[in-house]
């Protein structure tokens, strides 16, 4: 699919994500989701990874654009490094991207 233009976001902070929003994200959160939520003349775009067992884990937006037919997101999950201290207990890493609302699907590569 052709790009048309990259699309600008902006990755949210737990505090200013849509209540609504949040709610369906903790009920998802102990498995892998993808999810997208329109509100405010906004588009919010969540995608979670799953229980992982310890801290540590971040998350990398490497696309973000619009084609004629679709917006495509990939992300990326990050692992905590050899050298980095962990917390051993259940985390569930997600980022959640908001954007100008446009009306077309997302796909999450």
């Amino acid at each position: 699919m052709k790009k048309l233009r990259d699309i600008e976001y902006t990755v949210l902070e737990e505090r200013k994500i849509p209540e609504e929003l949040l709610t369906y994200i903790e009920e998802a959160k102990k498995e892998p989701f993808e999810i997208t939520y329109g509100d405010g003349g906004y588009l919010y775009i969540a995608k979670g990874y799953g229980t992982k067992a310890t801290s540590g884990y971040s998350i990398v937006v490497e696309e973000c654009y619009e084609t004629a037919n679709i917006i495509c997101v990939q992300t990326d999950l990050k692992g905590p490094s050899n050298d980095e201290e962990t917390i051993t207990q259940k985390t569930y890493p997600y980022i959640v991207l908001k954007t100008e609302y446009i009306d077309k699907s997302v796909v999450f590569e």
